[in-house]
């Protein structure tokens, strides 16, 4: 790191600049509204942004510090951390490492975004350590080193993905369920009974990557019931790994949950029947159900909604009943129809391929081909795509 003749006012505008969209990209990158060439160009601010605090240098660390001494937030560590891994320096990065405490797991989870975005040859020095270490923290950031990049430790996973630690299990068995390690199905079978709902949900996609979602279920069937956080994501992984006609009764059950139909009404349009498009309006109208409908829309159709006037950002626009909503994006239920009964969905339109899809098509394939490596969504694109 050197010190050059800076303009503070700028250097802190790329601090405060770089941190905001990190934060948007982390909102929007497996989300339903933006594209590829969406997140491309997010990519292309951020990264002049971080490339504006590397070339000036010391002045550039002072800034990314200062921010974060006032603004404590997950964005300006993740700046912290691209720089000080960016720069290489050891120091740098044992700071931004300690300062992670403070966030406790959100920390983890933002110097796991600056290891993404960071080249191999810069993390090299660093990851062989953190996975030797005595600290989980750092044994779970060289794992996501491992995972955004898609790096088989080889037999060094094997002790990992029965650590002590629960972190470290967790993201052990993901990164074996992602690279088709079939020699730890084992590990991820009896990470079906992990102390953590997230380990178990990590464990049972683990599981189906690697032949076993009959093992799976019963513990996603569990999770959709008595874990509300995870809910969606379950029923999410039970419909991609259920076949169609199958899928739709277990599925239709839920539905008639009270406590599970939000999720399971936003859930479906994986199973990509548009038969089911007038039920999906109708459900619209209903305030509680508004929200989940417009996303199983989404997951019907590749169109870009942006371009649209079927969706609305204010919800006093649907009515009195919808006020108290503060769902960003909430589709009108009669333009809907008119757009339906006119066509079918069947307008000309530019293919969509949103952030979502991209995910959900990786997943598709990773389940359905045995020895393919989970494919990194993220990271195929124009530019680069960092979480």
């Amino acid at each position: 790191m050197h010190r050059v003749a800076t303009i503070a006012a700028i250097v802190n505008q790329h601090a405060e600049d770089a941190a905001f969209l990190w934060l948007r990209r982390r909102r929007e990158i497996d989300g339903p509204l933006l594209d590829e060439t969406d997140i491309g160009r997010i990519d292309q601010r951020l990264e002049a942004n971080i490339e504006g605090l590397t070339a000036a240098g010391e002045a550039g660390w002072e800034a990314a510090q200062a921010r974060f001494a006032d603004y404590a937030e997950p964005g300006e560590l993740f700046v912290l951390g691209a720089l000080a891994l960016r720069w290489g320096d050891t120091k740098l990065v044992a700071s931004a490492i300690e300062l992670s405490a403070s966030l406790g797991e959100t920390g983890i989870t933002s110097l796991s975004a600056a290891i993404a975005c960071a080249s191999q040859d810069n993390l090299r020095p660093f990851v062989a350590k953190w996975l030797d270490t005595r600290d989980a923290r750092l044994r779970a950031l060289g794992l996501s080193a491992l995972w955004h990049h898609r790096v088989d430790p080889g037999p060094r996973l094997n002790d990992l993905v029965i650590d002590t630690d629960s972190g470290v299990r967790r993201r052990a068995i993901r990164l074996a369920g992602a690279l088709k390690r079939r020699d730890l199905l084992s590990a991820a079978l009896a990470g079906l009974d992990g102390k953590t709902a997230a380990e178990r949900l990590t464990a049972a996609l683990a599981a189906c990557l690697l032949g076993e979602a009959r093992s799976a279920h019963p513990v996603l069937d569990k999770i959709v019931v008595t874990e509300p956080e995870f809910a969606k994501a379950a029923i999410e992984i039970r419909l991609l790994t259920t076949a169609t006609k199958t899928g739709k009764i277990w599925l239709q059950k839920h539905l008639e949950q009270p406590s599970l139909r939000g999720a399971a009404t936003a859930s479906v349009g994986l199973l990509g029947d548009r038969a089911v498009m007038p039920w999906l309006i109708e459900k619209m109208r209903e305030p509680e159900l508004a929200g989940p409908a417009g996303a199983s829309l989404r997951d019907l159709f590749e169109v870009d909604f942006g371009d649209t006037d079927l969706f609305v950002s204010d919800p006093a626009l649907l009515g009195e009943d919808f006020v108290y909503l503060d769902d960003p994006s909430l589709p009108v239920a009669d333009r809907v129809e008119v757009w339906w009964d006119e066509g079918r969905g069947g307008h000309i339109q530019r293919p969509f391929r949103s952030m979502r899809r991209a995910r959900l098509n990786a997943l598709r394939a990773g389940l359905t081909t045995p020895d393919a490596p989970l494919t990194n969504w993220r990271r195929t694109r124009r530019f680069p795509a960092w979480m």
